[in-house]
């Protein structure tokens, strides 16, 4: 579809006609010539003289070069743009991070795998992760590891493929042996400050009590609550064990319930398996649509054409004048000197 950026320039279509009527014509002065027989000349040409000057006058051929070229300048000047069909485009309006434990206690081997092998928990965390991440398409998702102190290992991003990839790089440890589960909140409510959408959630991950962090995960998730983040709690592990590896869950509960976030508990890889089909289910996937019609400018079509037309008429008057030269006078008789 054709449309113009500056429409209103076609007002100008009229400003020759108003400058010729408005403005006197441009005058030239020429030297005259006075001779003694002026009287036989006005009777040989039978012109009659008269004072004052003489306008020219343009013939119509002319005057319709002139005011098309006028017209296809104005029209360039109007910026004509082609509108291109719309392209639709999905922008997705959730950020989920991930936030998972890497504590030693992840290396614990009491998970079954889809084909009944003996795993440790990080494995079956990688297995039911990576199949959430599938079904994630239109979200963007970023993803935090933590151990002794908490490390960003993808920022927010669409390309899920790299986020499940850099999941499956992840080994036990290599964020330190301890957990630090409030300090890994309060990275990821860091992370959300650049986030633009409307829906923020945090998914937790560990296995463990909170050993190693500055900001206690509650007070975490008091800020969490004041900025719109949602988190869900998913504990793994035997509630029943004790020491540094012992599970709290009253603490993930309380961080749960302070963000209106859900708390789950994982003991093997089945429940692993119901809880993120519960969370796929409660965090649905929003994107909006978003249509853009591309514009592409095409004022070089009328200065193209008004200098194509231009050249065209300036040929065809020098091919005229030529032949009125070359042409023979008729009162003049052939071969006469």
């Amino acid at each position: 579809m054709l449309t113009f950026a500056y429409p209103w320039l076609a007002l100008l279509i009229l400003l020759p006609f108003l400058v010729r009527w408005l403005l006197p014509a441009h005058s030239t002065a020429r030297a005259g010539l006075r001779v003694p027989f002026f009287a036989r000349l006005v009777a040989l040409t039978g012109q009659q003289p008269h004072r004052g000057g003489v306008v020219a006058t343009r013939s119509l051929p002319r005057l319709v070069v002139l005011a098309l070229c006028w017209g296809l300048v104005l029209a360039a000047m109007m910026r004509p743009q082609w509108i291109e069909p719309p392209l639709h485009r999905d922008e997705p309006t959730r950020d989920l991070l991930l936030l998972v434990d890497l504590s030693g206690s992840m290396d614990t081997r009491d998970f079954v795998d889809a084909e009944g092998r003996t795993v440790d928990r990080l494995t079956a965390v990688k297995g039911v992760l990576d199949e959430f991440l599938a079904r994630r398409k239109g979200d963007r998702v970023g993803l935090v590891v933590f151990g002794d102190a908490p490390f960003a290992l993808v920022p927010f991003t669409t390309d899920l493929d790299l986020c499940r990839a850099m999941l499956r790089d992840t080994v036990v440890g290599m964020a330190g042996p301890r957990t630090a589960l409030g300090d890994a909140i309060g990275l990821g409510i860091g992370l959300f400050d650049r986030s633009t959408v409307k829906t923020k959630t945090i998914i937790a991950l560990t296995d463990g009590n909170d050993t190693a962090s500055q900001v206690p995960p509650s007070e975490a998730a008091g800020v969490a609550k004041d900025k719109g983040i949602v988190i869900h709690t998913v504990a793994m592990g035997d509630p029943t064990t004790v020491g540094e590896d012992k599970l709290d869950e009253a603490a993930l509960r309380d961080v749960a319930l302070a963000t209106a976030g859900g708390y789950f508990r994982a003991l093997d890889r089945a429940g692993l398996e119901q809880i993120y089909a519960r969370l796929d289910a409660i965090e649905t996937r929003r994107i909006d649509t978003v249509t853009v019609r591309p514009k592409r400018d095409i004022f070089w079509v009328p200065l193209a054409a008004a200098l194509v037309f231009s050249l065209l008429a300036q040929a065809l008057r020098l091919l005229w004048s030529w032949r009125s030269q070359v042409r023979p006078d008729p009162h003049v008789p052939e071969g006469a000197p």
